[in-house]
C-alpha cells in the first residue's frame, strides 16, 4: 500500500504542473472502486479551478472551487499526469483532463477511492485522524505523552491513523530499526529519551524516502510513471533471513496485527 512518502511523491508530482488548471472533463471507464466514483462527477467538476493539491495522511486533496475530491490510492493505485488522447490500459479506471492533459488513476485491485466533499467541511474519513509526522508538533515530547499508560507494541502504535498518519508497514519497520527499539515493547514503557531517538528516526526515514521517491513495491510508480527507489536503503523490510547491515545477525520476521514485522535482534531491544 502507497504510504505517507508514496503519496507526498505523487502530490508534489502533480501540484506544479496542475495547480490553476480548470478541470476540462472526466472519464469514468469502472467506478466501482472501494466505494463507488460519485457519477456525476464530471457535471461537477466541469469548469472548475484546481486550486490546491494537498495531502491529509495517505489521503491527497485536489481543491477545487466549490470543493474537494478526496483520493486514496488503496493498495495499487498510482495517479500519473499523461496526455489527454492516450490509449487507456486496462486498469486505467478515471481521467480527469485539463484541456490536453489528464489525470489518470490507475487501480489494478480497486481498493483506491475518489469521493467527492462539497464546500470547506472537512470530509468525515479525515475527521478522526491523528498527527502528521512531518509536522512541527510531531517530536518526542508528544510521543512520549501520547503513549503514557499504553501497552499496544510500538510498532503497531506507530501504525494507528488515530495517533500517527502515514507511518505503514514498511516505514515502521524501518524507523524502529534506526531507533534500535524491538518492535514487540510495549509503546508505554519508552522513556523520554528513547521516545525522542524514535521521533528523530521517524523523520529522518520519512524524509530519505521522499528523497528517494518513495517505495516501489508491486504497483506503485510516481506521477510521471517513474518508481521509486527507496526500497535499495531498507535495512530489515523484506529481508528476512538476510544478514543485517549492521551486525550481520540474520534478519528477523514475525507477524504483528496481521502484517509481516521484520527486525534484528541483536541490533533492537
Amino acid at each position: 500500500m502507497p504510504e505517507l512518502p508514496e503519496v507526498e511523491t505523487t502530490r508534489r508530482g502533480i501540484a506544479p504542473e496542475l495547480t490553476g488548471l480548470r478541470a476540462t472533463g472526466v472519464v469514468i471507464r469502472n467506478g466501482r472502486l472501494r466505494h463507488p466514483i460519485p457519477p456525476d462527477l464530471e457535471a461537477t467538476l466541469a469548469g472548475q479551478r484546481l486550486e490546491a493539491v494537498e495531502r491529509r495522511a495517505k489521503y491527497l486533496l485536489f481543491r477545487f472551487e466549490n470543493g474537494s475530491l478526496l483520493v486514496h490510492l488503496g493498495m495499487s493505485g498510482s495517479l500519473r499526469i499523461v496526455a489527454a488522447g492516450l490509449a487507456p490500459e486496462k486498469h486505467d479506471h478515471l481521467d480527469i483532463t485539463f484541456g490536453p492533459r489528464a489525470l489518470r488513476l490507475r487501480d489494478p485491485r480497486r481498493f483506491g477511492l475518489v469521493l467527492w466533499q462539497p464546500g470547506d467541511t472537512p470530509h468525515p474519513l479525515l475527521a478522526q485522524l491523528g498527527i502528521e509526522p512531518l509536522s512541527d508538533g510531531f517530536d518526542g515530547r508528544w510521543l512520549h505523552q501520547a503513549s503514557r499508560g499504553r501497552r499496544i507494541p510500538v510498532k503497531l502504535f506507530l501504525m494507528d491513523a488515530a495517533q500517527v498518519v502515514g507511518i505503514g508497514n514498511i516505514y515502521a519497520s524501518e524507523s524502529l530499526f534506526r531507533a534500535g527499539i524491538d518492535p514487540t515493547l510495549p509503546v508505554g514503557e519508552l522513556g523520554p529519551r528513547r521516545c525522542a531517538r524514535l521521533a528523530t528516526c521517524i523523520r529522518e526515514t520519512l524524509t530519505d524516502a521522499l528523497a528517494a521517491g518513495g517505495s516501489t513495491l508491486r504497483d506503485f510508480v510516481g506521477s510521471n510513471g517513474s518508481p521509486g527507489y527507496f526500497q535499495q536503503q531498507y535495512f530489515v523490510y523484506g529481508r528476512d533471513g538476510e544478514p543485517c547491515r549492521q551486525c550481520a545477525t540474520p534478519i528477523r520476521k514475525r507477524i504483528m496485527g496481521q502484517r509481516a514485522t521484520f527486525f534484528c535482534a541483536r541490533c533492537q531491544h
